[in-house]
């Protein structure tokens, strides 16, 4: 039986040449291919890691952290998260913005002298397609929490960026989810390494050895000091400044954006590291954080950024103090668009309070 089997297993001998070997070749073929798949992806997945590991440790880990932000904050009293009438894959992101001209302080969430130079709600909204910003006058005239009625700037000196956030949450019921310092001095270097920004001036004003004429002016990182430093012999006073501030960023988000510096690597470096240089964040907000938030911005696109000043009814004196009245009623309905993710469609309600065109 064990004969009969073998013999129906072998082939015939018929005498002629063996069958070819090609399947058996192709089958080897197709395992090495497999094989060298396996280990391009290996390696791909390798380079990718590497790559990432390169940004988040060049760029990422250059920002410093502000220690404690959220954890003397009452949880059980600060606004509900933002809540999207269209649900997206992401969460709305709110940022509190506090800019000082001193790097040493802004490190530590304090600005020089105490106060900040700069208070700014940024919002990215949920789908990540647009991007609002709203300048909160460093003079309104608010309750700061155990401390009664004082300037808004004044909740920095009092109790750090933890009462900041906690005075700016009171006012506006909009909860913030992350804690940044800026320093303005720090950033004007990043003019320089993009060459140079411009700005458009409705008025000829001078400040310092400059003189900004109306128009286009191209600025420098020295010119644009002392463009964002000018204040008192503006129309507007600090209005203006604030305007001007804003202003800045946008030149500078355009600028990032333009072609030229995203296909020069060496531009691009410098810039990026000046930006990450010139902010500190607070300590909840992880490098793998961070790279995440930026990738899924990959989209957003500077003309989708909208730049608001918090309606104001107009000036005044507490003492000798001179102090800026906020508007609540119309303020109430931008805090409530932010509150549901909606201010960039509902944005043409606040043209008095949006960056003009033509700043002065």
């Amino acid at each position: 039986m064990r004969t009969e089997i073998a013999d129906l297993d072998r082939p015939a001998d018929t005498g002629a040449a063996p069958a070819p070997l090609a399947p058996l070749r192709r089958d080897r073929a197709l395992r090495q291919a497999l094989v060298a798949i396996g280990v391009l992806g290996l390696v791909l997945t390798l380079l990718v890691s590497g790559a990432l590991w390169f940004l988040t440790d060049r760029y990422a880990s250059n920002i410093d952290r502000v220690s404690d932000v959220f954890a003397r904050l009452d949880a059980g009293t600060r606004p509900a998260p933002a809540t999207p009438a269209e649900p997206s894959g992401n969460e709305p992101v709110t940022f509190l913005l506090v800019g000082s001209d001193s790097r040493a302080t802004a490190d530590e969430g304090i600005a020089s002298g105490g106060r900040a130079d700069a208070v700014m709600l940024a919002r990215f909204s949920a789908d990540r397609q647009y991007a609002q910003l709203i300048s909160i006058p460093r003079d309104s005239w608010v309750e700061i929490p155990g401390y009664g009625t004082d300037k808004i700037n004044a909740a920095y000196a009092y109790g750090g960026p933890a009462l900041l956030i906690e005075t700016v949450e009171q006012l506006t019921d909009v909860r913030i989810d992350h804690y940044v310092a800026i320093d303005f001095a720090g950033l004007i270097q990043v003019t320089d390494d993009l060459g140079g920004v411009d700005v458009d001036v409705a008025e000829t004003t001078t400040n310092g050895p400059y003189t900004f004429e109306a128009g286009v002016n191209h600025l420098d990182g020295a010119e644009a000091r002392w463009y964002l430093a000018q204040r008192k012999s503006l129309p507007g006073g600090d209005f203006d400044r604030v305007r001007r501030q804003q202003q800045y960023l946008q030149a500078m988000f355009t600028k990032l954006f333009q072609a030229d510096t995203f296909s020069n690597p060496g531009r691009l470096d410098a810039a990026l590291l000046a930006v990450t240089r010139g902010v500190a964040v607070d300590d909840t907000l992880g490098n793998a954080d961070l790279l995440a938030l930026a990738y899924s911005l990959r989209n957003l696109r500077p003309d989708a950024i909208d730049f608001f000043t918090a309606p104001v009814l107009g000036t005044g004196r507490e003492g000798s103090a001179s102090v800026v009245y906020l508007d609540t009623v119309t303020a109430e309905r931008m805090w409530a668009y932010l509150r549901n993710d909606s201010l960039s469609q509902n944005a043409g309600e606040f043209n008095d309070e949006a960056l003009p065109v033509v700043p002065r």
